[in-house]
């Protein structure tokens, strides 16, 4: 039986305001990564191939974990995160709405966001709306179409639209649900009638213990 299993990367460079800068792992996120990995060889879990996107957080994620795999680990750019920053600098330069610097103010900048790319607002995005729906659910479509478990290390962002697509979530639930997804986190999915079901989602069975709490991270 196929299934699909979704990782979040670890903690990233939390100071950062742009693509490049963010694309690395905090110590914290190294930590993350370890820490699950550790976990997965404990239960004994062995997967039939690793995915992974082509960032450098998600390689370095992929790499601390280590998990065990019959088969190799790709690297495919449909797995990429939406490019948050950029997007962001689009709408304040074209709309003057200026991404925040708190939590508080975050959650009400993505639905924001997001409106503005979905409805093509934001004049030379490097990628459209539909584009980045359309990518996720291909990857997901072809990886879920090959028989064993695939262990995917990818982006909050992404695993929102796998929520999305799973689920059907209008904006404001996809937003939420983006917000929600923490580092190193684990979700699920099994293929059914063509379609994907979810069975697992935000999990952290290895930071769930009282001396790692701190680590559970969202940013």
């Amino acid at each position: 039986m196929s299934q699909i299993v979704l990782v979040r990367h670890g903690q990233a460079n939390t100071g950062a305001r742009d693509e490049t800068e963010y694309d690395r792992l905090s110590p914290l996120g190294h930590q993350q990564s370890g820490w699950l990995g550790d976990h997965l060889r404990q239960k004994g879990d062995v997967f039939a191939r690793i995915w992974t996107g082509t960032l450098r957080r998600h390689i370095e994620t992929a790499d601390g974990i280590a998990a065990e795999t019959t088969g190799e680990i790709a690297r495919d750019e449909r797995l990429n995160e939406l490019e948050y920053f950029t997007l962001s600098q689009l709408l304040a330069d074209q709309h003057g709405i200026i991404l925040p610097d708190n939590r508080e103010d975050f959650v009400r900048h993505m639905p924001c966001l997001f409106g503005h790319w979905r409805d093509g607002k934001l004049e030379g995005a490097p990628e459209s709306f539909a584009h980045f729906e359309n990518r996720v659910s291909d990857a997901l479509n072809e990886i879920s179409a090959l028989p064993g478990r695939s262990l995917v290390v990818t982006s909050g962002g992404l695993i929102g639209m796998a929520m999305r697509l799973t689920l059907g979530l209008e904006m404001a639930a996809f937003c939420n649900v983006c917000l929600s997804i923490q580092n190193t986190s684990v979700s699920s999915w099994l293929p059914l009638e063509g379609q994907l079901a979810l069975t697992q989602f935000n999990a952290l069975p290895h930071l769930d213990t009282p001396d790692r709490l701190f680590a559970q991270t969202h940013i």
